[in-house]
């Protein structure tokens, strides 16, 4: 841990407050120009934008993934095993496999765009691809798994009993549901949106395939800073940032759960 993760973090740390030389070379002279140069309104709304998309992301993994998980965890044991394995099987392809999957269902002639438009429910390919909305998709896409499984591990752990008691004292399922069963669930919601927010915010590879030149986030700045602009300094700034930024929502939501070990 201190060879492979403390020490390459400092080295972030140390060269965020070096300069970038004439060839694309590292100058360890100590300067705050990279951490004012984040300041600049452009890198704000990238910063903003990224923080948004992450959180939409989260939010619909957790609308869509909550039924979901609620329905693996009620179902006969016979069929658990199978919906489970439908939700593990993605981890058995790469990520970049899935994304260009992703791309032939979304892309003008791809596979939804032709379907529509031979059962004439469009009369021209709808723009699905190079916009927010595509890179959502594949977030979502990629990160499902990341919330589901929590959820069903809080919703398996969960008390019949209690339930059964709320029914037989004349609670409905509304009432079960915003009483009883979300609130036992909070650990396993506050843990899913961890999983799934933190590595959105990273995912610069779907953001590239499935948002193209249109849509930039911190997580493509930082990789065009360290391979394109060969400057090293300002993506280690910005990557600081984003390790300052993930830090905090682990905390924030570890005090929320009632967990100090999270970090």
């Amino acid at each position: 841990m201190v060879f492979f993760f403390v020490l390459p973090l400092i080295f972030i740390v140390v060269v965020s407050f070096s300069t970038r030389g004439d060839v694309g070379n590292i100058v360890y002279k100590f300067t705050l120009s990279n951490y004012i140069k984040l300041l600049d309104p452009l890198y704000i709304n990238i910063f903003i934008k990224s923080i948004l998309i992450a959180i939409y992301t989260t939010a619909l993994c957790l609308i869509i993934g909550y039924p979901f998980a609620f329905i693996i965890a009620t179902s006969p044991k016979k069929y658990k095993p199978l919906l489970l394995l439908l939700i593990i099987l993605p981890f058995w392809t790469n990520s970049l496999v899935r994304t260009y999957a992703m791309i032939v269902l979304l892309r003008t002639e791809g596979i939804i765009n032709t379907l529509l438009l031979h059962m004439n429910i469009i009369n021209q390919p709808l723009h699905l691809m190079y916009n927010n909305i595509a890179v959502m998709i594949g977030m979502l896409y990629m990160m499902f798994p990341f919330m589901v499984l929590p959820l069903y591990t809080s919703l398996e752990k969960l008390d019949k009993r209690i339930l059964d008691a709320a029914s037989d004292l004349g609670a409905g399922p509304v009432n079960k549901f915003l009483k009883i069963t979300l609130p036992l669930t909070k650990g396993g919601i506050i843990s899913g949106c961890i999983l799934v927010f933190i590595p959105t915010l990273g995912l610069f590879f779907v953001t590239d395939l499935m948002g193209g030149s249109k849509v930039i986030l911190m997580s493509n700045l930082i990789k065009n800073q360290f391979l394109t602009a060969r400057d090293w300094p300002f993506g280690s700034a910005i990557s600081v940032v984003l390790i300052i930024v993930m830090l905090s929502v682990i905390t924030f939501n570890s005090r929320a759960s009632g967990t100090k070990g999270m970090l």
